[in-house]
C-alpha cells in the first residue's frame, strides 16, 4: 500500500473513491514488483508456441491431405504393389490421426504429450508446440484437402497433358491454386489456434493466461490481470487478421 502512496499522481488519490481504487488495482496488478514482466514473458510464449505450432500444423497437414487425396484419385488406377500398400497404409493412418485428435480436446492431447510420452524431457515449450502443431495439423489437412479438391479435375488433367507427372502438376499446378482457395480458412485456424493456446498452462508454460493466474494468486486481484489478457489476445488476433487480409487482397490482385 505505501508503495502506491508513494509514486500515484495527486488527481488520482485526491480524485473519486473508485478512481483511487481502480488505480490501487491497476497498480498491484500490472506495476508493483514488476508485474508486467510476467504479462510480457507469457506473451513470448504464446508467439513461439503458436508460430512454431502453426509450421508443424501446416507441414502434417499438407502431408496427410496430399496423402489422402492421392489415394482417392489414384488407388483404383494403381497395380497391385508396394506403392499401393504404403499409399493404402499411410492413408488407413492418416484417417485414424484425424479421428482421434478432432475427436479428443486439445487440453487432454498437451497433458498425455508432456506427462506420458515426453516425461523425461520436462521440455513444456517443446511438449506445447508438437501437442498444438498435431492438433493443429487434423484440422489443415481438411482444409487443404477440401482445396485440392475444389480444383476442377481438368487441371490435373492438363498438366498431365503437358507432360508433368502426378506430383509435379500437384506442386506446381494445384497446390498453390488450393491455397490460394482456402486462406481464408487457414487464417482463421491459424486465430484458433492462438486462442488455443490458452490451455498451455496446465502443463505448467507461462503462456499469456497462465500469467494472468500468476499474478492474480499474488496480487488477490481477478478482473483487471484477466480483463488485460483479454484485451492483449483482441489485438493480436485483429493484427494477424489485418495482416492476413492484406496478404489475400494482394494475392487476389495478382490474378488479374
Amino acid at each position: 500500500m505505501q508503495a502506491w502512496l508513494d509514486c500515484a499522481p495527486e488527481w488520482i488519490l485526491n480524485g473519486p473513491e473508485w478512481l483511487a481504487d481502480f488505480g490501487y488495482q491497476f497498480f498491484k496488478s500490472f506495476i508493483y514488483d514488476m508485474r508486467w514482466y510476467q504479462y510480457v514473458e507469457g506473451l513470448g510464449n504464446t508467439l513461439l508456441l503458436t508460430f512454431f505450432a502453426l509450421i508443424l500444423g501446416l507441414v502434417l497437414g499438407v502431408m496427410v491431405a496430399l496423402i489422402r487425396v492421392s489415394w482417392d484419385n489414384t488407388h483404383q488406377e494403381l497395380n497391385p504393389g508396394p506403392g499401393k500398400f504404403f499409399l493404402g497404409l499411410g492413408n488407413g493412418i492418416s484417417k485414424i490421426y484425424l479421428t482421434v485428435i478432432r475427436g479428443t480436446p486439445v487440453v487432454v492431447q498437451i497433458m498425455i504429450i508432456f506427462f506420458v510420452i515426453m516425461a523425461s524431457s520436462n521440455n513444456k515449450l517443446l511438449a506445447g508446440i508438437v501437442a498444438f502443431g498435431i492438433n493443429s495439423g487434423a484440422y489443415v489437412a481438411e482444409i487443404i484437402r477440401g482445396g485440392i479438391q475444389s480444383i476442377d479435375r481438368g487441371q490435373m488433367e492438363a498438366g498431365r497433358s503437358l507432360g508433368f507427372g502426378y506430383v509435379a502438376t500437384m506442386r506446381h499446378i494445384i497446390l498453390p491454386q488450393a491455397f490460394k482457395n482456402v486462406l481464408p480458412s487457414l487464417v482463421n485456424e491459424f486465430i484458433v489456434l492462438l486462442k488455443e493456446t490458452a490451455v498451455a498452462g496446465y502443463v505448467g508454460l507461462t503462456d499469456l493466461t497462465r500469467a494472468a493466474n500468476i499474478v492474480r494468486g499474488v496480487a488477490y486481484v481477478d478482473f483487471l490481470p484477466l480483463l488485460g489478457v483479454a484485451v492483449i489476445y483482441l489485438i493480436l488476433v485483429l493484427f494477424f487478421t489485418w495482416i492476413m487480409g492484406k496478404l489475400e487482397r494482394r494475392l487476389r490482385n495478382s490474378e488479374r
